[in-house]
């Protein structure tokens, strides 16, 4: 498979990008740089995988970026099976909602939600050239409204909308058979999940991997599951 993860030079990005390769996958490798230390992981990989790892340059929220992406990566392949919007961010969590910054609340809502927008946006007629098609967008239980908690105003909104993309998506999507899903990857132990999250983000790749390969049948009436494929709680 040919697969895009936006915001793959760390935590569960950086997994999905490893699972991929390891696993004979040819993996598109969505960084907002190039250069510096914060892709020295993904360097690594790409000098031991050199035939299956690019590395390119997307910035989720600007869409120039996006659009330079795409021609890149039409210059290497005709075609797309898999898409990964993971890209976020988590910011202002401690914030009462008289306490908080509108414009932090807008960079979430770009990142998280308008992110996923611009990547498919663009990328969507090269994904519809696949076979077994998927588009994964990385949701969060925050994004459930049955189990609302307070704080994190930014990150849940943000999720929520997400989550209607999805489903969005899929109402356009599904006489194609293009499998779009919004994915809670439980709390992991990442730079976002912080160090006491029980979830290790190399066990969350390979249960998306194993629904992007068709190998887990999602019984679901939205598509909000976590990553094992089960229902989450709309």
């Amino acid at each position: 498979m040919n697969i895009l993860i936006t915001g793959a030079n760390r935590g569960l990005g950086l997994s999905l990008v490893k699972h991929g390769i390891e696993n004979g996958h040819h993996v598109y490798a969505g960084t907002r740089t190039i250069d510096g230390n914060t892709i020295g992981d993904l360097k690594k990989l790409q000098q031991e995988y050199q035939e299956q790892l690019k590395i390119v340059q997307i910035d989720v929220t600007d869409e120039d970026t996006v659009k330079d992406a795409l021609q890149q990566i039409k210059q290497t392949t005709k075609h797309l099976d898999v898409i990964i919007n993971n890209a976020g961010i988590l910011n202002e969590r401690d914030k009462s909602i008289e306490e908080l910054d509108l414009d932090e609340c807008m960079k979430a809502l770009d990142i998280n939600t308008l992110g996923p927008v611009r990547v498919t946006k663009h990328f969507l007629s090269l994904l519809e050239q696949g076979e077994k098609q998927s588009i994964i967008n990385i949701s969060s239980e925050a994004g459930s409204l049955t189990n609302a908690y307070s704080g994190d105003y930014p990150y849940g909104l943000s999720k929520v909308a997400l989550n209607m993309l999805t489903e969005k998506l899929h109402a356009t999507l599904k006489d194609k058979a293009i499998q779009v899903l919004s994915v809670h990857p439980g709390w992991m132990n990442t730079d976002m999940g912080g160090s006491n999250a029980p979830t290790d983000p190399t066990t969350t790749a390979d249960g998306i991997y194993q629904m992007i390969e068709r190998k887990v049948k999602i019984k679901s009436d939205y598509l909000f599951v976590d990553y094992n494929g089960n229902a989450m709680e709309i």
